[in-house]
Order: structure tokens, then sequence, then C-alpha cells
């Protein structure tokens, strides 16, 4: 298999990688085709081998070298005493449909295999196969061919001599990285205080590949605190990828800006990639992801090979060139962006691209074995994201929507499933009710019509469009949870509510309340994680919730400030529903009497925009000389941005805000841009009949629902506003905590050290 046979492999490579890279053509076509899903492609490929003879084996291991290249992966089947290399693809519809540049790259993939199993046994000739299975009428369809050792070996050196010149240049960028890694120095003069204590437990657990939870105060510089040592650790760890994830576009930014600090300083060859969602990222709005439809889809992998060469450069100098590389080659920016998502060393982007079902770092993580560290910013916001990322929703609303539009053939299945949601809503009066499973006539309605929908878009592509393929989505996901539904952590739940001709109709949800489940299989596939925030405490609620376990390390990082610089009071009034009435006269007078004594840049943070707007109407009474800016409904990025900006150095206005929104954290204002904070609220969410039902779930997994579903997330948030205020060491301010609760032991006790809390507005 190699032309050196004493050769050391310098770089590994999978067998799809390889073949994705150099075999891989034509246009990128998204449109729509009814795919099966991962689980139905793994139970396909069980199947598959359950139908084979007693010389069958699968998922078997294979591997070769061809000069500095190791070249491995797992074969679907084989059998040895036939000769014979099998490539297993599930599919729904026609295999004629399937077009012709992916029945090539599948060839190419059997191929390899076929290669690697004749030379790893001295076979002369092996049969490759590409068995399509047909998950709805569980059918196969093959394709056979019978080639020499000598043709497969020669397949197998023209893809690898295609790649080779490209893994050459890997290994030079690898070696290049890692000895600028082990040179670089800690870019500032000095540490702040908590900043060093935060990089070496960071740069410990990536020596250990433990996961880390920190927790560490705003301001103290947690991204570069972080970023630097796990680039440190890189070369000595034999590190791959290094990704950081922030929840919200300003902790993006901040990672950003570091990384380009670390490469001014001496980490020039680091690549950088920003990874950005595809709406955002798109050239041609309003078209479709094809090449009939669009230009920069057509031909997009023959232009790849080009436009992938030229975007590392962009990787190494500017991320945020990376669409006008697209640009230059017409390529489609987004999925450009996507492929050289295996190229990067840094990557930066959302949560959901290691998190979520279908993650694409996750996926690229498992297929080349890398050992990968993730970084997780605002990591307070982690639970939440997970619970929707593995929920799912159908809305009575919904469904009528795709009844009205859908095709013929799909009337009866649509009506189907709205009649299955008709009698749930009819079959009790109570507005909310909580099971351990969903109805099996809701669920065999959902499948009915996923099979009817799947079928439409085999015979008539086009036909499935709008309400009802949305509603094909929502039935896939709807159905996927269901099946994985764990009464320990999740629920079914069904709320009731008048339709606009006043008959009651549903809203079916498979709710997550504990993504431990779904999240810990990704921690585990990573080298390690490091979650970082200034509102990680306590402890047990990440570990328990993202399934972190004892095994997760614990920091409480030192502050870089003290309490003499922010003057922290309770104003023990009543913010609670019944009583926001009567608080908005005290309020607005406290606003205004702080103002009046040290005018400048504040932040007031309410708990609902209804709230926020009557106390603006007080203010507006009782000081109509106040200077006011409100946040309003519904801000799009610009209106947000010009917010941010109003609030200049030396500046003197009062912003109203919601708590948890836009404003309440992720934003920067050192100096006078901010030199005060109010926070009308504790920050619980509504006790309403869904939080109530997660509650009991939380109590019997954990012995610990109130403080899970309420207290805990509630001062995140509070925290999180009150730490906009105080950014650097020469930082002075004042923080009004308005609400008599602010002075329980319970919840003085999730509130920062290093605060000297008074009573007293």
């Amino acid at each position: 298999m190699t032309d050196t046979p004493d050769a050391t492999p310098a770089y590994t490579v999978p067998v799809r990688a390889l073949c994705a890279f150099a075999a891989k053509t034509g246009d990128l076509d998204l449109r729509f085709t009814p795919a099966p899903s991962a689980a139905e492609g793994v139970a396909g490929h069980r199947r598959v081998a359950a139908r084979r003879g007693p010389g069958h084996e699968s998922e078997v291991a294979l591997e070769g070298r061809w000069q500095q290249l190791r070249v491995r992966g797992r074969a679907d089947g084989v059998d040895l005493g036939r000769a014979l290399v099998e490539e297993v693809k599930t599919h729904r519809g026609p295999v004629d449909r399937i077009p012709e540049h992916h029945r090539a790259l599948h060839r190419a993939q059997a191929r390899v295999y076929a290669a690697l199993l004749a030379a790893a046994h001295a076979l002369p000739r092996v049969t490759v196969r590409v068995l399509y299975w047909d998950v709805d009428r569980e059918s196969e369809t093959t394709f056979d061919e019978t080639l020499t050792a000598a043709e497969l070996q020669a397949h197998f050196e023209a893809l690898c001599s295609r790649f080779a010149a490209w893994a050459d240049a890997e290994i030079a960028h690898r070696a290049a990285r890692d000895a600028a890694l082990a040179a670089l120095a800690w870019p500032h003069d000095a540490f702040r205080a908590g900043q060093r204590e935060l990089a070496t437990a960071v740069y410990n657990a990536a020596r250990a590949g433990r996961p880390l939870l920190a927790q560490a105060p705003t301001g103290i510089g947690k991204t570069m605190a972080t970023l630097f040592p796990t680039l440190k650790a890189l070369p000595g760890q034999r590190l791959d990828r290094v990704f950081f994830l922030a929840a919200k576009t300003p902790g993006r930014r901040l990672a950003l800006d570091a990384l380009a600090a670390l490469r001014a300083g001496g980490a020039r060859p680091l690549r950088v990639l920003q990874l950005v969602a595809r709406d955002k990222a798109c050239a041609e709005p309003g078209r479709a992801c094809h090449g009939d439809d669009c230009r920069l889809a057509r031909g997009f992998y023959d232009r790849l090979p080009a436009a992938r060469q030229a975007a590392l450069g962009a990787l190494e100098h500017d991320p945020e060139a990376l669409p006008a590389v697209a640009a230059d080659h017409a390529v489609c920016p987004y999925y450009l962006a996507q492929e050289m998502a295996r190229w990067a060393d840094v990557v930066v982007g959302d949560f959901n691209y290691v998190f979520d079902s279908g993650a694409l770092l996750h996926a690229l993580l498992q297929e080349n074995g890398w050992r990968a560290v993730a970084l997780v910013d605002e990591a307070h916001n982690l639970v939440s994201r997970a619970r929707e990322m593995y929920s799912a929703t159908l809305d009575a609303a919904a469904v009528r929507a795709a009844k009205r539009n859908a095709p013929a053939a799909l009337k009866r299945p649509v009506e189907r499933v709205a009649r299955a949601l008709g009698a749930l809503a009819k079959a009790g009066d109570a507005p909310f009710e909580v099971a351990d499973a969903a109805p099996d006539k809701l669920l065999d309605a959902l499948r009915n019509y996923i099979s009817a929908a799947s079928e439409l878009a085999v015979q008539q592509p086009t036909a499935l469009a709008g309400d009802a393929l949305q509603l094909h989505f929502d039935a896939l996901r709807f159905a996927e949870l269901a099946e994985l539904l764990d009464p320990a952590t999740s629920q079914f739940d069904l709320t009731r509510r008048p339709s606009a001709r006043g008959h009651p109709e549903a809203v079916a949800c498979v709710r997550c309340v504990v993504p431990a489940p779904f999240i810990k299989p990704r921690f585990e596939a990573l080298h390690t994680a490091v979650l970082f925030s200034a509102t990680l405490a306590p402890a047990p609620y990440q570990r328990d919730l993202l399934g972190l376990g004892e095994g997760a390390a614990w920091l409480d990082c030192e502050s870089p400030f003290d309490a003499a610089q922010l003057a922290v009071r309770i104003a023990p009034l009543s913010t609670r529903y019944a009583d926001r009435e009567a608080s908005l006269a005290p309020l607005a007078a406290l606003i205004a009497r702080q103002y009046a004594e040290m005018p400048g840049n504040y932040l007031a943070f309410f708990s609902s925009f209804d709230y926020l707007e009557r106390t603006a109407t007080a203010l507006q009474a009782a000081a109509p000389e106040l200077p006011l800016r409100c946040q309003q409904r519904r801000m799009d990025e610009a209106e947000r941005r010009a917010f941010i900006d109003s609030f200049a150095e030396g500046g003197r206005q009062v912003g109203l805000a919601v708590l948890g929104g836009a404003f309440g954290e992720g934003i920067d204002l050192p100096g006078s841009r901010l030199v005060g904070a109010f926070v009308a609220t504790l920050g619980l969410p509504p006790v309403d009949a869904v939080q109530e039902a997660m509650k009991a779930r939380l109590e019997a997994r954990f012995g610990a629902g109130w403080a899970y579903t309420y207290l805990v997330p509630g001062l995140q948030k509070v925290v999180q506003a009150a730490g906009r205020v105080i950014r650097t060491p020469e930082d002075r301010g004042v923080l009004h905590l308005v609400d008599d609760r602010f002075g329980r032991a319970e919840v003085r006790a999730l509130l920062p050290g290093w605060w000297r809390v008074r009573r007293g507005g």
C-alpha cells in the first residue's frame, strides 16, 4: 500500500475525508429530499448486516499508507471469504433520483476500502459493492464491480496524490503553528487579579483532559485568560483544534479581537475561522441552495479546491475576509466556511456547532478523531440553550396553516394530525397537562404524515414546500424526540387555549428538562471543555444539568475589584407582580434621586417590557427633566448598537432595559460610559404551569426543584446585569438591588463575594 514500507505516517486522513477532498465534484445541492434520520440510518445499517451470512463482518477497521499519508476508516461490511466490500447508504425513493456525483463519491469510498482490504490480506481482486437501502420499503439495490488489486491500488494512489500536496502543507503548517505557540508570550504587561489563576487552571485542564467550570468576575479578562493557555497547551499535548463557543455575538467578537492580538504578538500561523448563521452569510438571499437556482451552488465543488486554497490566507490573516474570498471564486460563502472548519486551528461560533443534535463541529470531531478543546463562554446560558435544542413543539395553528396550503396528496395526512391534536384539546378542561410519554395516536398521525410527505417529495421534489414542508420538519423533530423521551429528564406536555373561533386547540411539546443525557456525549468526545462565566455558581447546578459529574473541576476566581469600587444597596420594595403598581412611585423617586446626586449614565433593568414602560411613564411624570432612553420591543441589530453607543464617555442618561435581554450581558461600558445600575427584579421565571412541572421533575431528580427552576437562573441574570457597571480596576459605581428579597440569606449566597451589600435605597 505504500511505496516506502518503513516510512512513518506523518499525516492521518479518514477515508471519508480523503474522498470528499479528492473525489467530490459538481453542484452544491440542498434541495429538500426525504433523507433518513441518523437513527434510521443506523437502523438501516443493522438491517443490512442482519441479512448477511456468517462470513460477513460489520464496521471493519482498515488502514493503509501511501508516502506520508496514513489512510484509515471503517468499512460498512466485509466478507473476506468472498473478497467483498460493502459501502451502505440509506435513502428514500428511487435510486435513480440520487445525483450521479453523489453516487460517484460513494463508489470512490467503496473502492478505497477495497484497496485497503486487498493490501491487508494480499487479495488479487475484490468485489466492490455500493448498496442503497430504502428505509421505507426495507429493500436494497446493489451496484457491484470486481476490480483487481492493481486497479484498486491505482485508484487509491490517484486520490492520495491529489491530497498529498495539501497534506504536506498541513504538516508544515502544524509545525509552524506549534513552534509559534510554544514561544508565545502573554500579550499584556501583567495579569489582572484572578486572571493568572484562571489561566493556570485552564492550562492544567487542557493538560489533564479534565473539564473545568470556572466562575470569574465580569471584567477580569476571561476571553484572553482562556484562549492564551489553551493555545499554549496545543503543542505539548498534541491537540488539534480549539472551539470557542459563545451564546451571543459580543462574546464571539471579543474572542476574535483576542485572537487578533495573539497573532499580532507572535501566533501568526494560527488559522481562525468564524462560523455565522446561514441567513447572515448568504450572498444570494431568496435563492434556493442548488445549482438550478443559485450561481454560487452551480459547480461549487469544481471551484472549491481553488477557493479552499485561497481561504487559508484569510484564516491566517483576517477571518472576516472569507466572504470576499468566496466572492472572488464564485462559491457560496456559508458552505466555504463549513469546509474550512476542517482546516482551521480555532473555530469561533455559537453553542449549537458542538452541542446541537446535528452539530457540524461535533460531526467533524468524530469523523477525524481530533483532540479538541471547547472553550464555552457565557456558559451560564448553556442549560437553557441545550433545553431548546432538545425540545420540540407541535402547534395546532401551524397544523392549520399546513392544512390550508397542503398539496392534495397531503390533505388527509395533515387532517389526521389536526384531528389527533383536536382530540387532545377536547380530552380535558385543564389548561396544562403533563405526561411521561406522547400519546400513541398523535405519534401515529405524525408518522403517517412524515411517510406521505416523504413519498411526495420523492415523486414531486418541488411539491413539498411552505407550511407543509415546515410541518414535515416539525413532525420529524417531534417524533424523534418523543421516541427518546425519558421521564426522568424530559416530559410531554399539552397546553390548551381557545382558538380564534372559540374552540379549544392544543400545543403539544416534548420538553427537555435535564439536558445532561444529550450534552454529556458531546463533552466526552472532546479532549476537554472549559465552561466559564461570571455566574456559574452553584457548581452542582451545572454538573447535574449538563452531565459533567463530579469529575469536572471547579474554580471560583479571585476578583480584580474591591468593595470600595461598587456601592451595593438594597431598596426594600416589592417588585412582585401584585405590588408593581405600588412600586412605581418609590422606584421612580429612587432613580431620580440617585441621578441628581451623581449625574451620569445609568441602566435600569426590569422583569418585563410592561414594567419598564410603566416605570418610564412614572419617571417622566416625577422628573420630566431626566433624560431617558428605553429599550424597544423587537429591536434589530442596528437599533441595539445605537442604544449601546448612546452610552458615551461622560454622557448623562438613564437607559431602561429588560433583564435577560440584549443589554443585560455581553456589553462593555467601562469608565463613565456607565456609572450605575438598578435591578428592579430577582429575575425569577414566571410561576406558571410549565415552570412548576419542571420544578417537580427537578425536585424528584436532584432535590433542588425551587433552586434549579427559579432561584439560580434568576440570580444569574441579576449578577450579569450588575456586572455591566465595574469593568476595570479604575471604575467606580453604584448598584441598587430593588426588591426586599435581596436581603434573604439564600439570595445573598448567590451574589458575588466581593460585594458589600447594605440595606437602604
